[in-house]
């Protein structure tokens, strides 16, 4: 028996992994984040499959649940939104799974500043202009930011930053922003990247809280701020210049 953890992407069904929907279809059981995972992903399980919104539950109810799948010797489908390499909390059911002795795999998804990008068609790092990429995120409830993880901080780097969890806090951003990025730094916040009643709002750090207030957000939206958002004048990379000689175009 294993449990699966499967990154189920950004919101749209049809963005999930191949392996992903295959392991969905092996599972006699299948607990999803229901709040967000989309339940068009629920008609790849096999017929009289358990299915469980984890949604309103606990930890210690998802892990009875893992229990009682081991009991029975049924693998687990565990779908969670995006990416589970950030803000999944994978760590502390794969914790309680090694603690317990239940083995387990993670399959990757689309994370949502990969699809909030592919929504806004840009490039987040663009030569000379930002070649990082900083995902992070505002304090909140749930749990505290470590010290020393500051935005200004970040920003301070020049990277682009992708803000997760965070539309909530969207005047202590641009608050702490401003002084390093400067009020005509681009922003744009994507809501509900992929999914049918996705939104864009692109302004500067000086106008977006106005822009958010005229067209009020109330979760699942991402903060993106830098540079490379609205590049245009910029210098094209090596890669692809005739010069560039290289093992693939006639180099060694």
């Amino acid at each position: 028996m294993t449990v699966h953890f499967i990154g189920a992407g950004p919101g749209a069904a049809d963005l999930i992994t191949v392996r992903g929907r295959d392991l969905i279809g092996q599972c006699p059981v299948c607990l999803y984040a229901g709040s967000i995972v989309p339940k068009e992903l629920l008609q790849f399980c096999p017929p009289g499959a358990r299915i469980v919104d984890t949604a309103p539950m606990s930890l210690d109810e998802i892990e009875t649940e893992f229990v009682a799948a081991r009991d029975k010797n049924h693998d687990v489908a565990r779908l969670h939104s995006g990416d589970l390499s950030i803000y999944s909390a994978l760590a502390e059911q794969t914790r309680r799974l090694e603690r317990l002795g239940i083995p387990y795999t993670v399959t990757p998804g689309v994370p949502a500043f990969a699809a909030a990008a592919a929504v806004l068609g840009r490039e987040l790092t663009v030569p000379e202009i930002a070649q990082s990429v900083v995902l992070t995120r505002m304090p909140g409830r749930a749990s505290a930011m470590p010290e020393g993880e500051k935005l200004a901080a970040f920003a301070a780097t020049g990277a682009t930053l992708a803000i997760h969890l965070a539309i909530h806090a969207l005047d202590a951003i641009v608050s702490e922003l401003l002084p390093v990025y400067g009020a005509d730094c681009p922003v744009a916040v994507v809501v509900r990247a992929s999914c049918p009643d996705e939104r864009i709002l692109r302004g500067r750090l000086g106008t977006i809280c106005a822009q958010v207030a005229a067209e009020p957000i109330e979760r699942t939206a991402l903060v993106l701020v830098g540079k490379a958002l609205a590049a245009h004048d910029f210098r094209e990379s090596a890669l692809y210049d005739p010069d560039y000689r290289r093992r693939f175009r006639g180099g060694r």
